[in-house]
């Protein structure tokens, strides 16, 4: 698995939480707007078992609901200890976010003055 992946991974339930804080959302439209926002490598496999374990955690709570384009369609909504969680992430991602991208970006200066590609 790549870097890239497994670093996603350890993010991917606060990136679905946020974007059903949004709006909710059902599992196809989740994917699309985890694309628009950069993240293309996450599939309907992926996203599936993680709405199923956001649910089983008490963060999100399914209710089907028409849908004007075909079958009923299972909608995604942050229930108030999803939202407490996702504040709680939050808050410690960007505890370490800050601090990592000033170590990369402090390290990536180094190699470009010393002439390091």
């Amino acid at each position: 698995m790549a870097l890239r992946s497994q670093l996603l991974k350890g993010v991917l339930d606060a990136c679905v939480m946020a974007v059903i804080d949004e709006q909710p959302v059902y599992g196809y439209e989740l994917s699309q707007k985890l694309q628009k926002i950069g993240l293309p490598d996450i599939s309907d496999g992926t996203i599936y078992p993680v709405l199923l374990r956001l649910q089983k955690n008490g963060f999100i709570k399914g209710e089907m609901k028409p849908s004007a384009s075909g079958p009923n369609r299972k909608y995604y909504f942050l229930t108030n200890e999803g939202k407490k969680e996702l504040e709680q992430i939050s808050s410690e991602w960007l505890q370490i976010a800050h601090p990592v991208s000033q170590l990369l970006k402090r390290s990536e200066k180094d190699e470009k003055s010393n002439g390091v590609n």
